[in-house]
């Protein structure tokens, strides 16, 4: 499964104590989560989460060198090279939120790659609902999210808007990209 795993996804792989983990999870019926676990999320739905319909929610950017120009208000900036040593840190910021959206450029590889890895990390400490677990045990979790279109679609409807983007500088977004 791993050799599986680094051959479509790279960025995917996992250390050899997850894997045993992981092992150990199967043969009991729980099953860890999968890419099929993320759940999109419209830049309008996070616009009103964050003004104040959902004000439980903490954003991840995962964007590295184009993370200049602009970002969601309030966001956690973790570059994806560094998010695996990071993670601990990661956890410990969004433990008391009830929902995590995670988002890169344009959330294609950077942003759900980041929302697996950290759906598996709550998964090894036990944090992430188990294969049986009652539905009203599960929704008392987090629920993980990938910011459909990244922020590249963010800055396109948001951008301008201080009360949801900081530090964005329309010069560098060149035709909704980032130059």
């Amino acid at each position: 499964m791993r050799r599986l795993c680094a051959l479509f996804n790279p960025s995917l792989k996992l250390s050899h104590h997850y894997h045993r983990r992981a092992a150990a999870a199967m043969s009991t019926g729980a099953v860890p989560p999968t890419i099929a676990d993320v759940k999109y999320l419209l830049a309008g739905t996070l616009r009103g989460m964050m003004l104040g319909e959902h004000p439980s929610v903490a954003v991840v950017d995962v964007r590295d060198s184009d993370h200049l120009g602009g970002h969601i208000k309030g966001s956690l900036h973790f570059p994806s090279g560094t998010l695996e040593s990071m993670m601990p840190t990661l956890i410990r910021k969004v433990e008391d939120k009830k929902a995590v959206v995670f988002h890169c450029a344009l959330s294609q590889q950077r942003g759900p790659s980041a929302a697996v890895r950290y759906l598996r990390e709550m998964y090894r400490l036990g944090k992430w609902p188990k294969e049986g677990e009652a539905e009203a045990e599960a929704e008392e979790g987090q629920t993980v999210y990938v910011l459909d279109k990244g922020f590249v679609g963010w800055q396109e409807e948001y951008g301008e808007d201080e009360r949801l983007t900081e530090g964005y500088r329309k010069e560098i977004w060149k035709d909704g990209y980032w130059m």
